[in-house]
């Protein structure tokens, strides 16, 4: 009988030995030596474990965004805000974007996975907005190309707001409000849904983290990290082997992958990518998320189903291939989804587990705190 990865995961972690979470001591001698290869310029850094074939970028820091409150007094920006904070937007007038993309929690809903019109729940887990102008494709399932697309579907699907695209801009019309800060956006009153799109998505694009302590040690500031973080950084690039797909600026390849979480004709199964190609290979595969405020953005993965994250690096410590199938099943059935090949067992002791927790924890930086707008009635 196939089972789902949530119960083997379950059962590997309880063999699993639970890592203490006070400071280890690192048993490794050349501990020190390791962690001082790293006070350095990056260009002097140790190299990463970067599997052949792979495409990757070295770790750059985030900075401050200095022209934040200028962009945020845009026409089209003050216009695309109102739009995104507006449950108007929804066919029943209580479901806005804020509603799953929250500024307080990380631009998320701290949800398994979003709930909408109807008290409708989605299927999988909402993704931060944080630093969406990076991205080079948008949803779990890659299905939309720019954000202007991506704003379409959570308008029009019923169990979130449920509203008919070409309807809502004959909602607005009827806002005296509204018309003006089309007109200081656009330059005239019009109003049509090529317009919102628009606005939502030159506001989204001014969602940015804030720099951590980790882009304050990328930036020089060698004392921002304990040495059991950046022994966990080091972790992360090697012996974890991480860096084959959370690389660069954001930490995410922006790429697929099939990590095992298909729960293939089991009560969870998402198909992932093949919703958008339709092709074989592509079962099972997901975006790989940024890390970036990694701690605002919990729980976790397509379906939301972890929240610890000791537990999910254990979990990939196993390797990930339980549910591969043999070569009969495949063969009967071409769609049984394989695991990527690129996930490997780590061997990972505990107390590298814990410094890589640790220095997972250290990307987290960003406190946003942002009023909602009054919006306009008449």
């Amino acid at each position: 009988m196939l089972l789902g990865l949530a119960t083997i995961v379950m059962f590997l972690l309880s063999f699993a030995p639970k890592v203490n979470r006070e400071l280890l001591e690192i048993q490794d001698p050349s501990f020190q030596d390791i962690v001082n290869s790293y006070k350095k310029a990056i260009s002097k850094w140790p190299k990463p474990n970067i599997e052949e074939g792979v495409s990757w970028k070295e770790f750059s820091s985030i900075k401050r965004d200095s022209n934040y409150f200028k962009e945020q007094e845009k026409p089209i920006v003050v216009l695309g805000k109102m739009l995104f904070f507006d449950p108007k937007l929804s066919k029943s007038n209580q479901i806005s974007c804020s509603t799953c993309h929250d500024p307080e929690l990380g631009w998320t809903d701290r949800r398994r996975v979003s709930l909408g019109n109807d008290h409708l729940e989605g299927s999988r887990n909402t993704i931060s907005i944080l630093n969406i102008a990076q991205r080079q494709s948008f949803f779990w399932d890659g299905r939309s190309q720019t954000l202007e697309d991506q704003a379409i579907s959570p308008i029009a699907a019923h169990h979130e707001m449920n509203m008919e695209p070409p309807q809502l801009a004959d909602k607005l019309e009827k806002i005296k409000g509204y018309k003006k800060l089309f007109v200081d956006a656009y330059g005239d009153e019009k109003i049509n849904f090529d317009r919102i799109t628009k606005a939502l998505a030159e506001f989204q694009k001014t969602v940015k983290s804030q720099p951590s302590r980790f882009d304050q040690f990328l930036d020089g500031k060698y004392d921002a990290l304990s040495d059991q973080e950046i022994y966990g950084m080091h972790i992360f690039r090697t012996k974890a082997r991480c860096m084959n797909c959370h690389n660069g600026q954001y930490l995410s390849d922006e790429q697929f992958h099939n990590i095992g979480l298909t729960y293939y004709k089991r009560k969870y199964e998402d198909l992932g990518l093949y919703t958008t190609t339709k092709k074989a290979e592509d079962i099972g595969k997901f975006k790989t998320p940024q890390l970036r405020d990694l701690l605002l953005t919990r729980p976790w993965m397509h379906n939301g189903l972890f929240d610890d994250l000791e537990g999910i690096v254990n979990m990939y410590n196993s390797g990930m291939h339980m549910i591969d199938p043999k070569p009969e099943q495949k063969q009967k059935d071409p769609l049984y989804p394989v695991t990527d090949p690129l996930l490997k067992k780590l061997d990972l002791s505990k107390e590298e587990t814990r410094a890589l927790v640790l220095f997972l924890e250290s990307m987290s930086g960003t406190k946003f705190k942002m009023r909602r707008p009054d919006f306009p009635t008449e």
